[in-house]
């Protein structure tokens, strides 16, 4: 993030109402440790480590949100630099507590992160959306993620891709970026509707995501993907992606 790059971690809430930078809820397949996330305090997970893409625990311990955050405070973050928190959950399991520990962590870095979820409501509960404030910049960007199973299953069902974009649109008014897995977008370009011109013609940008790697298969991908001006795309391979499209 010094030299500009944008990156994105998940978000899980913790047994103290904090979070931590985990996918799962889980803990067993991602960390050393075993149970639920929200069984444990924020100290016990720091004692957890993370395994890597084999199963084998690694040295890097499990991180909390206010953790990363004071690392990004205390750094030198490029002006372009954007992290990405996607909240894995929804509203139902935010409190009060843990409404305010979000705010508290992100305050001081709010300016280089974008807030994404699932769920609006969270999105907008966690932001303070619609709260006045005397430093708006204490607040993050916005992102919205429309695409649940069950929304995608019933898209399929209904071939509705207009009213898809208008929901997407007036659930989330706010969000500045729309997160769309790559597998939809080329689905609905194969079947002659443009979701990125449609979000596009609404002010909005769009990322798709997760290329997981560059090879044979997903470079034609990512050339539609581009041909249909995607914003962004996530990808577990930035270096693959940079070098074969000369990025």
């Amino acid at each position: 993030m010094t030299v500009g790059a944008s990156i994105e971690v998940d978000l899980v809430v913790t047994g103290d109402n904090g979070f931590a930078v985990l996918h799962n809820l889980e803990l067993s397949e991602e960390t050393t440790g075993s149970g639920l996330v929200s069984e444990l305090g924020d100290d016990a997970l720091r004692q957890l480590y993370l395994r890597d893409n084999t199963g084998a625990p690694t040295d890097q311990p499990v991180m909390l949100l206010g953790d990363l955050c004071r690392l990004m405070a205390a750094g030198s973050i490029h002006s372009d630099a954007l992290l990405q928190l996607d909240y894995k959950q929804d509203e139902t399991v935010l409190n009060d507590a843990a409404i305010r520990n979000f705010r508290e962590a992100t305050a001081p870095v709010a300016s280089n992160l974008i807030l994404s979820s699932g769920s609006a409501r969270a999105v907008d509960l966690l932001a303070g959306l619609g709260e006045t404030t005397d430093n708006p910049s204490q607040k993050p960007r916005i992102g919205y993620d429309p695409c649940s199973e069950e929304t995608i299953t019933a898209l399929q069902q209904t071939a509705d891709y207009r009213g898809f974009v208008d929901t997407a649109l007036a659930t989330s008014p706010d969000a500045e970026m729309i997160y769309l897995a790559w597998q939809l977008v080329i689905e609905l370009d194969r079947e002659g509707f443009d979701v990125i011109g449609a979000f596009h013609d609404a002010g909005r940008r769009v990322d798709a995501w997760t290329i997981r790697t560059v090879n044979d298969d997903t470079r034609p991908i990512i050339e539609r993907l581009l041909e249909l001006r995607v914003d962004q795309i996530t990808t577990d391979d930035p270096q693959g992606v940079a070098s074969a499209f000369a990025i």
